[in-house]
């Protein structure tokens, strides 16, 4: 299951059913998702955002235990978005290898046992470029 919306994701989903994005709003809606009854039986893994890895139900129950108890691993969005690359067709670079092996501990304590690394390389227009394929694949 992907819930690694970022704040400014979620509050996109949010607008859309007059939802304010504040963090009580976001905490009810992902412990509504991880208590679903039956869950387990339907998702092994749940990706997550560094908030919601860190968030813990209204009765301060952390979100990884929850899914861990339900035998749901729990994963992490690990890079850091996404950049301009310079002199290309709006393409972009994904962030977040500095510190990378740092986050990956941090997060592997709080029982992520899985990460999710994006790279978006655009298609059409004479896109991908050589220099988008390059800089993505470092």
């Amino acid at each position: 299951m992907a819930a690694d919306e970022s704040t400014g994701t979620i509050g996109k989903r949010f607008d859309q059913i007059g939802v304010e994005n504040n963090h009580k709003n976001r905490q009810a809606y992902r412990e509504m998702l991880f208590t679903t009854p039956g869950l387990g039986e339907y998702v092994s893994g749940v990706i997550m955002f560094d908030e919601t890895v860190r968030d813990t139900t209204k009765k301060k129950v952390k979100f990884t235990k929850i899914l861990r108890d339900r035998g749901i691993h729990c994963g992490i969005k690990v890079d850091a978005g996404l950049v301009p690359i310079g002199g290309t067709n709006d393409e972009t670079i994904t962030q977040g290898l500095d510190n990378l092996g740092k986050r990956c501990a941090e997060y592997y304590a709080m029982g992520c046992r899985f990460a999710k690394w994006r790279a978006v390389l655009k298609i059409g227009d004479g896109c991908p470029s050589k220099a988008a394929i390059e800089e993505n694949a470092k």
